[in-house]
């Protein structure tokens, strides 16, 4: 087999810019793929964040969703997230509209989709009930050999062909492999735009996310093991939820450029209302950010001995960033331990799975446009609602809708798949036929 001669041997170093999921994750792969072929390589985590520690400091900036697909995948590779690290497994969905409420429990009589914080917790949070999701892959990449290096990267650059990493109060490192996993909001991704290979970061937009202290007996009356989506005729947001997790509840707005107008209007939505206790919302989350997320993918995201994985590579659009995490992650090792570490292999064996998840975000615009259209006609939002309900109280055979709402929610299948599903002649004419009911009896009344 043809190799482009440069190769991870036993004592070369990789150092990895970030250690969220896709940091630790990648980690994690190239130790345990390095042992299995009797491979000595040392690793270095670049965090300068303490994931243990509650509000911003350790806080990566997410809803904090994870889909039950990523579960499984995680499981195969041996890594089951304990009890400690989830706050609550999601089993049903509310979807509330101006026309009605509907209740979709899981298809499959399952119960995997977590709740997690990515740090311990927004600020102020207090004991140490829970356990960071990101701090649980972070500890087990370091239990693989990874060394974590607490400081912040202030520069990078070339020494003899060898990416060197300067962390702040530490000498110069050089190293065999350089893994970029920083996140979109985080300043180091600059410094990978310097090092000759082209990198352009991705395109952005503004979310908002923010934390809202209920208590559990709270949590447990009014949202117990659901997550409350938003199918409201509001404009730029695509994806609105409020999700419980331990003591807290986290509302969650994805869409284009969400600003704190926006936000307040989602407030005072009397849908929304009816939901979350208004005097809670008057009083202000106890944390919030507004990160910004990719929407669309980086350019020229590898050289020779250098790649970028995550959310400053590719990642899926909207949901499930973390399972486009772990696949970037995998493919990444796997290229390094078996086939090498220059542009050529990253371009024959990474890239493919950078383009698996280019191509369905194309599908993924498609489904959001669909809902975008829906959100705006109220006789097609109540359509909507109709034929789930339908479905939920088995007066239908099939589960048509439900399965779309679900999958689109919680990010477990393709984009791909959904826009599939939703396009075939028996869900439109289904779809078609309660809309148009929902139509006559607005007509009616009017």
């Amino acid at each position: 087999m043809e190799t482009s001669g440069m190769q991870l041997g036993d004592s070369s170093r990789v150092a990895v810019v970030g250690g969220g999921p896709a940091g630790s994750l990648v980690s994690y792969f190239l130790l345990d793929l390095a042992e299995r072929v009797g491979l000595s390589i040392d690793i270095d985590i670049y965090e300068r964040r303490d994931f243990s520690v509650p509000g911003p400091t350790g806080c990566n900036m997410c809803g904090g969703i994870v889909s039950e697909s990523l579960v499984q995948m995680l499981a195969t590779e041996g890594i089951n997230l304990p009890p400690t690290v989830v706050q609550r497994s999601i089993d049903s969905y509310v979807l509330h509209s101006d026309v009605g409420t509907v209740y979709i429990s899981t298809p499959l009589q399952e119960m995997r989709i977590a709740a997690v914080h990515r740090g311990s917790g927004p600020k102020g949070a207090l004991g140490t009930r829970w356990g960071s999701f990101d701090g649980y892959l972070l500890e087990l990449a370091q239990e693989k050999g990874a060394h974590l290096i607490r400081g912040r990267v202030e520069e990078i650059n070339w020494n003899h062909s060898r990416p060197q990493v300067c962390a702040k109060d530490r000498p110069p490192q050089s190293y065999d492999l350089l893994i970029g996993a920083v996140g979109v909001n985080s300043p180091s991704l600059k410094l990978f735009e310097g090092l000759g290979f082209r990198y352009q970061p991705p395109e952005t937009t503004r979310t908002f996310i923010a934390e809202f202290h209920l208590g559990l007996e709270a949590i447990k009356e009014q949202f117990g093991a659901s997550m409350h989506v938003f199918l409201l005729n509001m404009p730029r947001i695509e994806f609105a939820a409020l999700i419980p997790k331990g003591e807290y509840v986290t509302m969650c707005l994805l869409g284009d450029e969400i600003n704190r107008g926006l936000v307040d209007a989602f407030l005072s939505n009397p849908v929304v209302r009816g939901c979350l206790p208004w005097e809670l919302a008057s009083v202000g989350p106890a944390c919030q950010c507004s990160p910004r997320i990719n929407v669309k993918g980086g350019y020229r995201l590898f050289g020779d001995r250098v790649v970028l994985i995550g959310d400053s590579g590719i990642t899926r659009l909207y949901k499930d960033g973390i399972g486009a995490a772990y696949r970037a992650a995998k493919a990444v090792a796997v290229t390094a331990i078996f086939d090498g570490v220059s542009g050529r292999d990253f371009h024959r064996h990474y890239w493919p799975a950078c383009q698996v998840i280019a191509r369905d975000n194309q599908f993924g615009k498609l489904v959001f446009m669909v809902v975008s259209i829906i959100r705006r006609l109220r006789f097609l939002r109540r359509g909507v609602l109709r034929m789930a309900e339908k479905e939920q109280l088995k007066e239908a055979k099939e589960r048509d809708m439900s399965m779309v709402l679900w999958d689109t929610f919680t990010g477990s299948a393709p984009y791909r798949n959904i826009f599939w599903r939703a396009s075939q002649p028996a869900f439109l004419l289904r779809l078609g036929l309660e809309a148009g009911k929902t139509l006559a009896s607005f007509k009616l009344r009017g």
